[in-house]
């Protein structure tokens, strides 16, 4: 049971204010009746509007294969935003990636409306991890991995927690980090004399990118697959 302004609000795209209004206005009902009470409680299934039930979700988690040029924010002014991508069908107020990638890096964005679980995957604490292809301007040399165990000092100073790095290819590798500093993989590279020219995110905690999703699409994750992010057991 949900207050009758949250669902119309959020199952057909609504501000709060502007549901407010609808309902006063009599034009939601609950089983059949009218009802202008915004607080009254009801079951999603029971409510209409415009004559379609509503279809209520409290949140929704959306997975996105990221392309290049587009910012990993809610809103971008002149610039094309993930939540810009996101379709009519899968689109609700409050939507906001959890965790950024920079402009010219692709692959997994996780998009969602829920604000406790998108800062419980991302709090240091956790330690989940991102992982990450790479491809370098030279080749990357074979004792890199082992820097990258022991913690890269980058630059500035900054002393990044340990990283896990496994050499596919003479430019090519894979890197898993537990944090997400401005640029990190790119700052981590540059500090051992290499340019990150290709950077894509293929999974974060347990969860691997759905090859399947062309660049700019998405779909919703299930419960399974949030808890591969958290590492969390699956059901049996």
């Amino acid at each position: 049971m949900e207050r009758l302004d949250k669902i119309i609000a959020v199952s057909f795209l609504l501000s709060r204010k502007d549901a407010k209004k609808a309902i006063k206005s009599g034009e939601v009902r609950v089983n059949g009746m009218v009802v202008t009470d915004v607080g009254f409680k009801a079951a999603p299934d029971t409510v209409t509007y415009g004559g379609k039930t509503a279809e209520y979700k409290e949140y929704i988690y959306l997975m996105m294969n990221k392309p290049q040029g587009v910012i990993s924010a809610s809103e971008g002014g002149s610039e094309k935003t993930v939540v810009d991508l996101v379709p009519d069908s899968l689109r609700r107020n409050g939507l906001f990636p959890a965790g950024r990638l920079d402009k010219d890096t692709v692959g997994f964005v996780l998009i969602t409306d829920d604000g406790a679980f998108a800062h419980d995957i991302l709090s240091p604490k956790k330690h989940i991890e991102k992982t990450y292809f790479v491809k370098t301007d030279k080749p990357i040399p074979p004792d890199l991995p082992d820097k990258f165990k022991q913690g890269v000092v980058l630059y500035d100073g900054t002393q990044c927690m340990s990283a896990d790095m496994q050499i596919t290819g003479k430019t090519e590798c894979t890197v898993k980090i537990k944090e997400g500093k401005y640029h990190q993989i790119k700052r981590m590279f540059r500090v051992n004399g290499l340019l990150v020219v290709y950077l894509k995110r293929t999974a974060m905690g347990g969860l691997l990118l759905d090859e399947t999703l062309a660049e700019g699409a998405c779909r919703e994750l299930t419960a399974e697959e949030l808890k591969m992010i958290k590492g969390e057991p699956l059901s049996s």
